[in-house]
C-alpha cells in the first residue's frame, strides 16, 4: 500500500533497524529544529524584554499542555488506527479514518479555542502566577488559544503521513513554520517591542502556515491517505475507534499537565526569577525530549502497521529497537545539555540568580531523562498494540496522582525545588516498571495465539511472521 507514494516507509517489510532510523531522523531533525527555533523565541524575549515578559511564556507551557493534551491524545489514536489499517490493506477503512481524524481536528480546534480563552485566567490564577506576570501570561494564553485549531490540524494530519511511513514531509512543514515564527519574533519584539504579545502573534501565524502545508500534501496523496475535503466527516465506528485509543493517551497527558500545573504552581511560589530559570530550562529540556520523542512516534506506527499484518516478530523487534534508540537519544543529548548548562541558559538570561535556578532543574530532570524516554517509548508500544487504557491507568497511578502526593506531603517537609524535582525521576522509574511487564505479558500472549493460529499441519513447527 506504500509503494504509491514515494515518500512512505514500507515498515512490514526488510530490514527494521535501518527503517526506524530512516523513519524517526525526520522527526528528530524537525522536532529538534522546532525547540531550537522555540530557544530562539525565548532568548530574544528574554534579552530585549523585562523578565516577567520570560516568565509570562515560560509559566504557560504547562497549561499549554494540558489543555491540548485531550485532543493530541486523539491524534495517537489516528495514527495507531490509520498504521493498522494501512499494514491490512484495507483501504476503505484507511479512507474513513482519514476523513474522521480531520473531522475531529476541524471541530475540536474550534471547540478547544474556545475554551482555552475561557478558562486559561481563572487557571493561571489558580496557578498562584504572580501580579506582575498575570496580565502578560493571560495575553500570551488567548492568543495561544486562537492557534489551537491549526496546531490540531497539523498535528493530526502528520499523524496520518507517519502512520503511511512519511515523516520527511512534515519535517519540512515544521522547519518552514518554525522559520515563520522566529522571523516574526525577531520583528514584533525587538523591532515592534510587543514582548508577550509578539511571541503570541507569531505562534499564531507559524501555526497556520503549518496546517496549510500539511493540508496541502494531505490532498495530493496518490494512495488511499488522499484527504478530500468536500468528503470530510464523522464515520461512526472509526470514530469510536479513534475515540477508544486515543481518549486514555489523551486523559494521561491531560492528567500528566495538571500534574505539571501543580508542580509549576509550587514553583511559582519561589519568585519570578525561579520562574524564569524554569522556562529557560524548559525551553533547553524540550531539546532533549523531541529527541527521544521521535521513537515514540516510530513505535507507534511500526507495532500498529505489522500489528495489522499479523507479523509478531517484527512487532517485538521494533519495540527493542526503539528502546535502544530512545535511551541513547535522551543519554546523549541530556548530558550535553547539564554539561553546558551555565553557558546555554545564559543565553536566555546572563542573571546569575536565573542561571541557579535553571542549573537545578538541569540536573534533577535532564541528566536522568532517559528514564523518561523508556517510558514514553513503552507506552507507545503498548498504544500500537491497542492498549491504550492501561498505560493510562498506570501512568495515572505511578506518575499523575504520586507526584501530587508528592506535593501535598513530601515536599512541605523539605521545601527546595531539588525535592520538588525528584519526585519525576522516581515516578518514571515506577512507570517504567509497571509498563514493561504488561508489554511481555501481552506479547507473550499475541505468540500463544499465533501459535494456534498457525501451526504447521505436517510437523507441527509454529510459523509465526
Amino acid at each position: 500500500m506504500n509503494s504509491g507514494n514515494k515518500y512512505n516507509i514500507d515498515m512490514c517489510h526488510g530490514p527494521l533497524f535501518s527503517k526506524i532510523v530512516l523513519f524517526s531522523l525526520p522527526l528528530l531533525t524537525a522536532n529538534v529544529t522546532q525547540v531550537l527555533f522555540n530557544a530562539i523565541d525565548l532568548a530574544v524575549i528574554g534579552r530585549y524584554a523585562p523578565h516577567e515578559a520570560m516568565a509570562a511564556v515560560g509559566s504557560c507551557g504547562a497549561l499549554c499542555s494540558m489543555i491540548l493534551s485531550i485532543f493530541l491524545g486523539l491524534s495517537v489514536g489516528a495514527n495507531v488506527l490509520s498504521a493498522r489499517y494501512i499494514g491490512a490493506r484495507n483501504r476503505h477503512e484507511v479512507f474513513r479514518t482519514v476523513h474522521t481524524t480531520m473531522a475531529t481536528a476541524f471541530f475540536g480546534g474550534i471547540i478547544l479555542a474556545a475554551v482555552g480563552i475561557l478558562i486559561s485566567r481563572p487557571i493561571l490564577v489558580l496557578m498562584q502566577t504572580p501580579e506582575s506576570v498575570l496580565p502578560k501570561s493571560s495575553l500570551y494564553m488567548w492568543l495561544y488559544s486562537a492557534a489551537i485549531p491549526f496546531i490540531l490540524i497539523y498535528n493530526f494530519g502528520s499523524s496520518i503521513l507517519r502512520a503511511a511511513g512519511d515523516t520527511r514531509r512534515p519535517m519540512v512543514f515544521m522547519i518552514v513554520s518554525g522559520l515563520v515564527k522566529v522571523l516574526l519574533n525577531l520583528f514584533l519584539v525587538i523591532q515592534v517591542h510587543l514582548d508577550v504579545a509578539g511571541v503570541g502573534i507569531a505562534t499564531l501565524a507559524a501555526n497556520i502556515v503549518s496546517s496549510a502545508l500539511v493540508l496541502h500534501a494531505l490532498t495530493g496523496q496518490r494512495d488511499s491517505t488522499r484527504l478530500f475535503m468536500n468528503k470530510i466527516r464523522f464515520f461512526g465506528s472509526n470514530f469510536k475507534d479513534i475515540l477508544k485509543i486515543g481518549i486514555p493517551a489523551g486523559v494521561q497527558g491531560s492528567l500528566f499537565g495538571l500534574s505539571n500545573v501543580l508542580i509549576q504552581s509550587t514553583v511559582n511560589s519561589f519568585g519570578s526569577k525561579a520562574m524564569a530559570g524554569n522556562g529557560a530550562t524548559g525551553s533547553l529540556e524540550a531539546i532533549v525530549y523531541v529527541a527521544f520523542i521521535s521513537y515514540y512516534f516510530a513505535v507507534i506506527s511500526f507495532v500498529g502497521q505489522n500489528h495489522g499484518a499479523k507479523k509478531y516478530k517484527r512487532i517485538v523487534k521494533s519495540i527493542f529497537y526503539c528502546l535502544i534508540l530512545t535511551a541513547l537519544a535522551a543519554i546523549v543529548f541530556g548530558w550535553a545539555i547539564f554539561l553546558n548548562g551555565p553557558l546555554l541558559l545564559s543565553i536566555y538570561n546572563p542573571d546569575p540568580e536565573v542561571i541557579k535556578w535553571g542549573m537545578i532543574r538541569l540536573k534533577y530532570l535532564v541528566s536522568v531523562y532517559f528514564l523518561c524516554a523508556i517510558m514514553e517509548t513503552l507506552n507507545g508500544a503498548l498504544r500500537g498494540l491497542g492498549h491504550s487504557l492501561t498505560p493510562m491507568i498506570v501512568t495515572l497511578l505511578g506518575a499523575c496522582v504520586f507526584r501530587v502526593i508528592w506535593v501535598l506531603w513530601v515536599f512541605p517537609h523539605f521545601g527546595t525545588m531539588e525535592n520538588l524535582l525528584l519526585s519525576y525521576s522516581v515516578s518514571w522509574i515506577m512507570v517504567c516498571t509497571v509498563n514493561g511487564i504488561i508489554l511481555y505479558f501481552i506479547c507473550r500472549k499475541l505468540f500463544q495465539d499465533a501459535a494456534h493460529e498457525y501451526r504447521h499441519p505436517a510437523y507441527g513447527q509454529i510459523k509465526v511472521n
